[in-house]
C-alpha cells in the first residue's frame, strides 16, 4: 500500500544529497510533492505558515541545531498540532542517546541507512497509530479534556497495542485539569508493570505538585542513576531544589542538563537566573553570555537575557563588559517589543552601580512610564525592578509596581519571593498592606460579578468579570470566576462560541498559574457538561445562541 499523495510533508534536512534521496524515496511510496527546509529556522518559518501532516526530520541539522531541539520548540510553543506527525531520521549512534534522554519524543524514529520500503512501512504504522489517537486529540483541540479522558479509557481496550500510550495521555490529561491524584495513580500503575523512565518522571511531577518533596527527590535520584542523560529529570530536580531552598543543588542539577544539551536557550537562561540568585555571578555570566549568543539565531530571543547578563557582569565588577552588553542590547534588540524597556532598565542598573543616582532614577522613570509594557517582563525582572525602586528611594513608584505585580502574578511562589525581597529591606508591613489591598479588590470584583449573575444579569456578570480578569490577569481566583461567569452565561442563554473560547483561555491561564487548584477540575467538568448538553464535538458545528 502506498501513502496518499494528498499528505503534506515537510522534510528537514541540511544535506543536499540526503534531500535528493528522500525526495526519490517519498515519490516512490506515493508522496509526490514533499517540501524541504535546510535548517531548523527555515522549518520553523514553514511550519508557522502552513499545516503539514508529517514532518520528516534529520536528527543532526548542523550549527548546533538538532531535530530534538526543533521538536521541543514546536511542541512547547504549540506551533504544530498533535496530529502532525514528527518522525526523526537518525544514525544508530544517536538513537540510544536521544531516546534515553528525552521526555518529549517523536512519533517514530527511523534509523539510517534506510530504504524506501522501510520508510513506507514505518510511516504507514505511524499514521495508523495517529488515527487511533485522533479522536482524543480532536477533543483536546476543542477544549474538552474530560471527553478526551473518557475516550482514552475506551481506547485502552479497543487498541491494546497502544495501552501504555493511552495511559500516558490519560495521566497527562488528568494532570492538566488538576486531578493530581488520578494522574499519580495511573503513573504508579504503569510503573508497576515495568520501569518506564517517562512514567517515573510523570510520577515525580505529580509529587512535586503535591509538595511531597522527599519521595519526589528519591524517585528522581533513582531515575537519574539508571538514565543519567534524562534531561527533563535534571530540570525537574532543579525545580524541586529551588522550591525547597537549595539553590546550589538546583544550579548543579541544571548545569548537568545544560552539559548534556548545551544549545537550548531556555535552559541556559534558567541556569543563568538560578546562578545569579544563588550568588554565583561567574557561572551566571557564562550561561547568560551563551544565551545571548545563541539568541542571535533563535526565533525565541529575549532582551531580558542581556539585562541578566549585565547584572552578572556588574556583580563581577566588570563595568566595561556590562556597557558592551548594554550597547549590544540597544543595537540588536531595538525592534523587539521589550527592547526599549530592557535598555532603560539596563542603563539604570549601570548608573546605580556607578553611584549616579540621579541618572539611574531618570532611567527608572523611563522604564516605569508604561505599566502595560512592564507586565510583559518576567516576574523575576519585575521583582528586581521593585527592589531597585526602594533602593533608589522611589517608594511611591515601588508601591505601585508592587500592587501591579500582585495583581498580575498571584501564584504562591511569586507571593513568597516578593515578600522575601521586601522583608530583606525591612518592608514587611508594606507587603502586608498591599497584599490586603489587592485581596480586597479581588473580593469586591468577584462579589459584584456574582451578584449580577444571581440577579439574572448574565451579560453584566460577564462584563464585570472580564474587566476583573484584565485588571488581574495573574490572579487564579479572578480567572476562575471570570471563566465561570462565561460558562453561566452559556448555561442560561445558549451556546456562544466566542464565550466558550474565552473561558478555555482563562482556564488554561489559571492552570499554568495554579496547576493543583481544586477548582480546576470542577470548572473543566462543568464546561464538558455544557458541551454535551449543546451537542458540541469535533465534528459538530456550534448551534446559534438564543
Amino acid at each position: 500500500m502506498l501513502l496518499s499523495h494528498e499528505i503534506d510533508v515537510l522534510v528537514v534536512e541540511s544535506q543536499a544529497t540526503m534531500r535528493a534521496q528522500l525526495r526519490n524515496m517519498l515519490t516512490s511510496i506515493g508522496i509526490e510533492a514533499p517540501q524541504f527546509a535546510v535548517s531548523a529556522t527555515m522549518a520553523m518559518r514553514r511550519l508557522r505558515a502552513q499545516r503539514y501532516d508529517l514532518v520528516l526530520c534529520e536528527y543532526n541539522l548542523g550549527e548546533g541545531q538538532d531535530g530534538q531541539h526543533l521538536l521541543e520548540d514546536l511542541r512547547q510553543h504549540q506551533i504544530i498540532p498533535l496530529d502532525t506527525l514528527f518522525v526523526m531520521i537518525t544514525a544508530e549512534r544517536n538513537y540510544e542517546r536521544v531516546t534515553s534522554a528525552c521526555e518529549l519524543v517523536p512519533n517514530d524514529y527511523i534509523l539510517k541507512p534506510l530504504t524506501a520500503e522501510t520508510l513506507r512501512v514505518r510511516l504507514l504504522r505511524a499514521f495508523e497509530k495517529r488515527d487511533a489517537f485522533l479522536p482524543a486529540w480532536q477533543l483536546m483541540k476543542i477544549g474538552d479534556p474530560v471527553g478526551a479522558i473518557a475516550y482514552c479509557r475506551i481506547a485502552r481496550d479497543e487498541h491494546p497495542q497502544y495501552l501504555v500510550d493511552f495511559m500516558r495521555l490519560q495521566a497527562e490529561l488528568h494532570a492538566g485539569i488538576g486531578q493530581i491524584a488520578e494522574a499519580e495513580t495511573l503513573y504508579r500503575e504503569i510503573l508497576s508493570a515495568r520501569p518506564i523512565p517517562w512514567a517515573s518522571l510523570g510520577l515525580a511531577r505529580m509529587l512535586v505538585l503535591k509538595k511531597a518533596w522527599v519521595e519526589a527527590e528519591h524517585i528522581l535520584t533513582e531515575l537519574l542513576a539508571r538514565h543519567d542523560r534524562f534531561i527533563e529529570a535534571y530540570e525537574l530536580l532543579a525545580s524541586l531544589h529551588e522550591a525547597t531552598g537549595h539553590s546550589q543543588e538546583a544550579c548543579a542539577a541544571l548545569q548537568r542538563a545544560t552539559e548534556l544539551s548545551p544549545y537550548r536557550i531556555t535552559r541556559l537562561r534558567r541556569l543563568g537566573e538560578l546562578a545569579l540568585n544563588a550568588g554565583d555571578a561567574g557561572a551566571a555570566a557564562r550561561s547568560l553570555a551563551d544565551a545571548v549568543e545563541r539568541g542571535k539565531y533563535s526565533e525565541f530571543r529575549d532582551p531580558e537575557d542581556h539585562v541578566r547578563l549585565l547584572q552578572a557582569q556588574l556583580a563581577l565588577h566588570k563595568l566595561d563588559e556590562a556597557r558592551d552588553t548594554l550597547g549590544d542590547l540597544e543595537r540588536s534588540m531595538a525592534r523587539h517589543p521589550k527592547g526599549e524597556l530592557c535598555t532603560a532598565i539596563g542603563g539604570a542598573l549601570i548608573q546605580a552601580h556607578q553611584h549616579d543616582h540621579t541618572a539611574s532614577r531618570q532611567s527608572m522613570l523611563t522604564a516605569l512610564r508604561n505599566p502595560g509594557r512592564l507586565r510583559e517582563l518576567s516576574v523575576g525582572l519585575r521583582q528586581d525592578l521593585l527592589k531597585a525602586c526602594y533602593d533608589q528611594q522611589m517608594s511611591d513608584e515601588g508601591t505601585e509596581l508592587l500592587a501591579d505585580l500582585l495583581r498580575t502574578a498571584g501564584d504562591d511562589r511569586t507571593l513568597e519571593s516578593t515578600r522575601a525581597a521586601l522583608r530583606s529591606r525591612g518592608l514587611d508591613h508594606l507587603s502586608r498592606e498591599v497584599e490586603a489591598k489587592v485581596q480586597a479588590e479581588v473580593k469586591s470584583l468577584v462579589t459584584t460579578g456574582a451578584q449580577k449573575a444571581h440577579a439574572g444579569d448574565f451579560d453584566g456578570a460577564v462584563a464585570e468579570m472580564m474587566n476583573a480578569a484584565r485588571k488581574m490577569p495573574g490572579n487564579p481566583h479572578v480567572l476562575f470566576n471570570a471563566a465561570l461567569a462565561l460558562l453561566r452565561h452559556i448555561e442560561n442563554r445558549g451556546w456562544n462560541e466566542a464565550f466558550a473560547t474565552q473561558a478555555r483561555t482563562l482556564i488554561d491561564r489559571a492552570q499554568r498559574i495554579a496547576p493543583a487548584n481544586p477548582r480546576l477540575a470542577a470548572i473543566t467538568e462543568f464546561m464538558h457538561d455544557l458541551m454535551k448538553r449543546f451537542g458540541i464535538g469535533p465534528t459538530r458545528t456550534a448551534p446559534k445562541a438564543r
